[in-house]
């Protein structure tokens, strides 16, 4: 049998790209979730809700200040009201940090580490690699979300109970209702972030430092913030990522509210759309060398 005979017969032993795909996108979470700072970054954010409901708790105990902001009260008749407060909290700065950290380090990270190279001579192509990047990075905002979600309701749980709820309109609703409510204010959150995630992907594109993609992220969405607060700037606000964010609070009305929910959704596709396109066409230009 001659050599040409033998190539033509040996069987093909690479694995589909699809299953070669999830391959890359189980390997690229395993790496994630198990790096030190990812863990100290859930831990962080779990902590969120702890050091809230201790606030509240010491705050309107007894011969405590019992005034405040109308969120207190709320809190303290029902605990499952600290994880919307908490994740109020925690959506304007600490979540985006931390998935800016994450997303900024995607690409970057790899560059810096000297692996970029070698993923690229699997199988799977720039732009599969590029999806499994972003994919990664909104499994960790969907985690890191449930993990502030999680850490509020056990903490609002133990220290000010559970019941039927109370909604920001004045109905009265089952716990089993509310806990939906509240696991679709956390899927909200989520998706609010969409828009971040592609923002730190393109900026990770563009430099072979992880820190300074993650820096770079962070700055954004910290200049966003505070340019979303000036009164000058009220025109183009509603066009700014971070204007409908807080959205989610019309999940707690009967009946809901979709309209800014919409706007935030429809605004976070737009950026994602944007960002994540400027990755691509960046990505699949650039000239690996490391």
């Amino acid at each position: 049998m001659s050599r040409a005979e033998t190539v033509e017969q040996a069987p093909d032993v690479r694995a589909p790209r699809p299953l070669w795909t999830l391959g890359l996108l189980r390997n690229e979470l395993g790496m994630t979730f198990r790096r030190r700072r990812t863990l100290v970054l859930l831990a962080v954010l779990a902590l969120v809700p702890v050091l809230v409901g201790i606030a509240v708790r010491v705050q309107t105990g007894d011969g405590g200040d019992r005034g405040g902001p109308a969120f207190i009260s709320l809190v303290t008749n029902n605990g499952l009201f600290l994880v919307f407060t908490s994740l109020a909290a925690t959506l304007p700065v600490f979540l985006p940090m931390a998935l800016g950290v994450v997303a900024g380090d995607a690409i970057a990270g790899e560059a810096g580490a000297g692996t970029l190279r070698y993923l690229l001579v699997a199988p799977a192509g720039r732009t599969r690699l590029l999806l499994v990047k972003y994919t990664g990075t909104l499994v960790f905002c969907l985690v890191a979300t449930l993990v502030v979600a999680a850490s509020a309701l056990v903490v609002g749980a133990l220290l000010f109970g559970l019941g039927e709820v109370t909604l920001l309109s004045g109905t009265t609703v089952p716990l089993a209702e509310g806990l939906l409510r509240a696991l679709a204010v956390a899927g909200v959150v989520a998706l609010s972030l969409i828009g971040v995630a592609a923002l730190g992907l393109f900026v990770s594109t563009l430099t072979g430092s992880g820190i300074a993609a993650m820096a770079m992220t962070v700055g954004v969405v910290i200049t966003f913030q505070i340019l979303n607060t000036l009164p000058q700037l009220h025109a183009v606000q509603p066009y700014l990522f971070p204007h409908y964010w807080l959205s989610f609070a019309d999940l707690l009305r009967d009946p809901v509210y979709w309209d800014d929910i919409r706007r935030n959704l429809g605004l976070q596709a737009v950026y994602a759309l944007v960002f994540g396109t400027a990755a691509w066409a960046r990505f699949t230009t650039r000239d690996i060398t490391a």
